[in-house]
């Protein structure tokens, strides 16, 4: 069995889109939007063939999101080194986004970054 794809909520349906295709290399297909409801996807996949689906539509709300709720923590990318986890996270920082830790080893042996993109969901940058 494997997980088919992750799904997220986002107000800024183009923005997110452009963000993973910018930094993670995700290739995107069609935006699907249905007219009646107004909910408009996009389905990203990435090398390995993992894929993110990524929605809005017109009622989204923006919650709150705590660094220790319950619910999606963030979504960790494999990016081969630590010089590729460096240099990613040197980019983001650049371009103004808030680095909220590392680049680190953890006390489990990862070497990683995270990173509070998308409307504040947070991406791990990971070897």
């Amino acid at each position: 069995m494997k997980i088919e794809h992750i799904a997220l909520y986002v107000k800024d349906l183009e923005a997110a889109r452009e963000f993973f295709i910018r930094y993670f290399g995700a290739v995107s297909n069609e935006m699907y939007h249905n007219k009646k409801t107004g909910f408009s996807s996009y389905f990203l996949s990435f090398d390995d063939g993992a894929r993110l689906e990524i929605m809005t539509r017109p009622d989204v709300r923006d919650a709150a999101k705590g660094e220790y709720d319950t619910g999606y923590a963030h979504i960790a990318f494999s990016v081969g080194s630590k010089e590729r986890v460096d240099s990613l996270t040197d980019k983001l920082r650049s371009d103004g986004y808030k680095v909220t830790s590392g680049p680190r080893t953890t006390g489990d042996g990862y070497y990683e970054s995270c990173v509070a993109a998308l409307e504040g969901n947070l991406i791990e940058i990971t070897v």
